[in-house]
């Protein structure tokens, strides 16, 4: 009376253990297309880092000879990292430091006096990642206005 019969289930449990590994593959085809996904951001971080840092020493060069405003030519830091003053396209001919004229303060005397405002942009380039930077300074000589028109 009521014997359960084990004829008609020949073969389930292979049927069971093929799904779950179909389902264990599956996940672990994820994880490794995740891993090489998160491996290529972290290179392509890397280099843009890299040319980051290639720029703001650029940069520091350029501050290093204000109040000389001259241009900084495509200069080699290391095995493949360069850095320019300008943009992307200024890579043959890089443009002088700009001037943005004049920056007033009020001094000591409730006169103002005047700073020359500079924008300096730097371009560095690192492993074929390109970053541009640009920082406005202030240059530490005041200069007093004069009334010659």
């Amino acid at each position: 009376m009521g014997r359960w019969t084990t004829g008609d289930e020949k073969g389930a449990a292979l049927i069971i253990a093929l799904l779950l590994l179909l389902v264990l593959t599956l996940l672990g085809v994820s994880l490794i297309n995740t891993a090489i996904f998160e491996t290529s951001i972290t290179g392509n971080e890397r280099t843009r880092v890299a040319a980051f840092y290639t720029a703001e020493a650029g940069i520091q060069q350029a501050l290093a000879q204000l109040p000389a405003m001259a241009s900084i030519p495509r200069t080699q830091l290391g095995k493949d990292s360069y850095y320019w003053s300008g943009t992307v396209k200024d890579r043959n001919r890089p443009p002088e430091i700009e001037s943005l004229g004049l920056a007033f303060q009020h001094g000591s005397e409730l006169s103002e006096v005047g700073f020359k405002r500079l924008r300096v942009r730097m371009t560095g380039e690192s492993l074929g990642a390109v970053q541009e930077i640009e920082v406005q300074v202030k240059c530490s000589q005041p200069i007093r206005p004069t009334t010659d028109y």
